[in-house]
């Protein structure tokens, strides 16, 4: 008789202390999650949890909500009273062939490029010169934030009034006492832009000032001690010590500048109405424009699409290009 075939049979393992002690946490874990969720209960976190999600709720709605609606309405052919009608990308492409849109990005670039170089550097100053004077800063700071109380509405108009053509106007009063010619101001295509520009200034340097008078008291005075003793004049203190210290926060004015003022619309709006000949007309009033005066929201939020598309990348190519400079 022939002798049946045995398979050999696997021995268990003696169990050893490190399996033991692996068997005994995974028969544990259940226990630990319990007692974490008992606690976390125990200390409030389901009441942080209710109090926190409507206000979460409440935030995504209205920041991402008018967000996404005018991402869709880009696509749309609509005027808010008939149906809304599909149509792709047909907005975006109507928008960048308008012959209209090159004239506004040259006027915005232009009004930024103006605003920078004349009016970037103007807070700083002020401020350098404010803390020079410890004494009665606090009367300067004062005078230099009056502007930015003022409603805009306000002080456009109290400026059209100044801007006056006319020999009576008050600027041209002031250059007929030197043998000046009344100038057009507001009224011509050269020097429309300009007397915004001066306006601009004017309204928004002071609350510049104020960032960069908070900046300089985290200056350390040791500094500036220590260059008087060596015999720095104003000058040098400001170029080797104060602008150094605020570079951080310079670049930060110049790209938060940079976004405000391609986003223009006030001014050239209640100045100019875009005009004269189309000089003034921004990229922000060429959207005011079709959504307010063609009634095509369509077009209006695909330009809308398309500028802040360009400023995401504009801050994101400046942040990459400044990141090394302002660590130093």
């Amino acid at each position: 008789m022939a002798l049946r075939e045995q398979t050999p049979t696997l021995k268990e393992a003696p169990p050893t202390a490190t399996s033991g002690v692996r068997d005994a946490r995974r028969r544990s874990a259940p226990a630990r999650r319990r007692n974490r969720v008992v606690a976390w209960y125990r200390s409030g976190g389901l009441t942080v949890v209710l109090f926190a999600v409507p206000i979460v709720l409440i935030f995504l709605y209205f920041s991402w909500g008018p967000i996404v609606s005018g991402l869709v309405m880009s696509l749309q052919r609509t005027n808010l009273v008939d149906p809304a009608t599909w149509v792709g990308l047909d907005n975006f492409t109507y928008v960048l062939s308008d012959p209209g849109l090159g004239q506004a990005a040259i006027n915005t670039l232009y009004f930024t490029g103006l605003a920078i170089l004349f009016g970037f550097p103007l807070p700083i100053l002020l401020a350098v010169f404010i803390a020079e004077l410890r004494g009665r800063s606090w009367m300067y700071t004062t005078l230099v934030y009056l502007p930015v109380i003022v409603p805009p509405v306000v002080s456009i108009l109290l400026w059209k009034v100044f801007y006056d053509s006319s020999p009576s106007g008050l600027f041209n009063s002031i250059l007929g006492v030197f043998g000046i010619p009344p100038q057009p101001w507001l009224d011509s295509p050269a020097t429309a832009m300009p007397s915004i520009v001066i306006e601009a200034t004017w309204a928004g340097a002071g609350t510049a000032v104020i960032i960069y008078l908070a900046a300089l008291t985290s200056v350390r005075t040791e500094l500036y001690e220590a260059a008087e003793l060596d015999g720095a004049g104003i000058w040098s203190r400001v170029w080797h010590i104060t602008l150094p210290q605020l570079r951080g926060v310079i670049l930060v004015m110049l790209l938060l500048q940079v976004i405000g003022t391609m986003q223009l619309f006030t001014e050239p709006f209640l100045f100019t109405g875009g005009g004269p000949q189309g000089s003034t007309t921004t990229i922000l009033l060429l959207i005011y424009n079709y959504a307010f005066v063609s009634g095509d929201y369509g077009a209006a939020t695909a330009l809308s699409v398309l500028l802040a598309a360009g400023l995401c990348l504009l801050s994101a190519i400046y942040q990459l290009a400044t990141r090394k400079w302002s660590s130093d």
